[in-house]
């Protein structure tokens, strides 16, 4: 009788999304296990993709399920004990406080960089790819780094600053293509190991680093897919230093993703599975926290296809690659395309963006033009 409360609650719910159970489109589901109810009523994302991690439920196409879960804004509709939790840790405590740092990096990007190197493009570039007149993810992330360092206007000679450097593929592009030494940190031991090797005959230097530490002085600073683990409590200190870092004619870049609200807590699923700690800002927390330190000089706005595309280029890489990893079992191969389609319904509902925020420290002198 519960169960059946449950079920009319998960089909009430479901509807408003046009998904139905046992259904024969591609976003319809099937479920295998009745549970599932009360497990996702009760528990929300958390629940939903722990069971389909463990099999309870199947999806032909979850990217397109997804887009209409979220479209529908069906997480408004109920709101589990888990996601209340989570939101009032988020406001009392820093959950990115130094001490936490690491935490990401041990969860997650240390998995193993067998996975990424399957999964990402020839550079492990783990950010979203620039598809104007792209026909390639190869093509697309090529296309982004020229754009973040022409909109930075680098310079043979120059000193720069990488925050949050990933596998050094950007380092490595603009040291090779545009003739600067750069400085990348990381707080992943694996991907600092993968960036030395690519990056040894460089000059290009990698450090296994807390942000907060940084000090130095820089012509150009950028940060690609990095300030989504910096979190609320911490958007201020970050621009504080990049201010300190950054020469007195400097610009810095921001490459991120962005939502629609302002949040204080992460999504329980991904927290737990994915991204530990991890806190997507919308814009007002950011022109809060840049406020009065830097000039807005360009705020470009990616269309949803480009990390609709990137997403789904990593997903259909990480699919053809599975029978060579096999350190990864099927729970683990569940939960990443779980991941994957999950955040690629994100983007497509126009929940999350991908934005670069271009800054000066005290305004570009002179005319240009903001490269797209």
């Amino acid at each position: 009788m519960l169960n059946s409360f449950y079920q009319k609650q998960f089909e009430r719910i479901f509807d408003d999304a046009d998904i139905k159970i046992g259904g024969n489109r591609q976003w319809d589901i099937h479920v295998h296990r009745p549970e599932l109810y009360r497990r996702a009523i009760t528990q929300g994302n958390l629940g939903l993709g722990e069971a389909y991690m463990e099999g309870w439920w199947d999806c032909e196409r979850l990217d397109e399920f997804f887009y209409r879960v979220i479209s529908s804004n069906a997480e408004d509709k109920i709101t589990p004990a888990v996601m209340l939790i989570g939101k009032t840790l988020g406001k009392v405590y820093n959950m990115q406080r130094p001490s936490r740092a690491f935490t990401v990096a041990e969860k997650h990007y240390n998995i193993g960089n067998d996975l990424f190197k399957a999964m990402l493009d020839k550079r492990m570039l783990y950010s979203c790819g620039y598809w104007k007149e792209a026909n390639s993810l190869e093509e697309a992330q090529e296309k982004k780094l020229h754009l973040i360092f022409q909109k930075l206007q680098l310079k043979p000679g120059m000193k720069v600053l990488d925050i949050g450097c990933g596998w050094g593929g950007a380092a490595q592009f603009a040291a090779e293509q545009y003739g600067v030494s750069v400085h990348g940190v990381t707080v992943s031991t694996e991907q600092a190991a993968i960036a030395r090797e690519y990056c040894a005959s460089l000059p290009v230097t990698i450090e296994v680093i807390d942000y907060r530490k940084l000090q130095g002085s820089y012509d150009r600073i950028y940060s690609i897919g990095m300030f989504e683990h910096v979190g609320y409590k911490n958007y201020r200190n970050y621009f504080e230093m990049v201010h300190q870092c950054l020469k007195k004619d400097g610009l810095t870049l921001l490459h991120t993703i962005g939502g629609n609200r302002s949040s204080t807590s992460v999504e329980p699923w991904a927290n737990k599975y994915i991204f530990p700690n991890a806190n997507i800002p919308s814009g007002s927390q950011i022109t809060a926290s840049y406020g009065g330190l830097f000039t807005l000089e360009d705020w470009h706005v990616f269309t949803h296809n480009d990390y609709d595309k990137t997403l789904m280029a990593w997903h259909e890489n990480i699919e053809k690659h599975w029978s060579k990893l096999q350190r990864y079992n099927e729970k683990f191969q569940r939960m990443w395309r779980y991941y994957l389609l999950s955040c690629t319904g994100g983007f497509r509902s126009r929940n999350i963006h991908l934005w670069q925020v271009l800054l000066s420290k005290n305004g570009i002198q002179g005319s240009f033009s903001i490269p797209r």
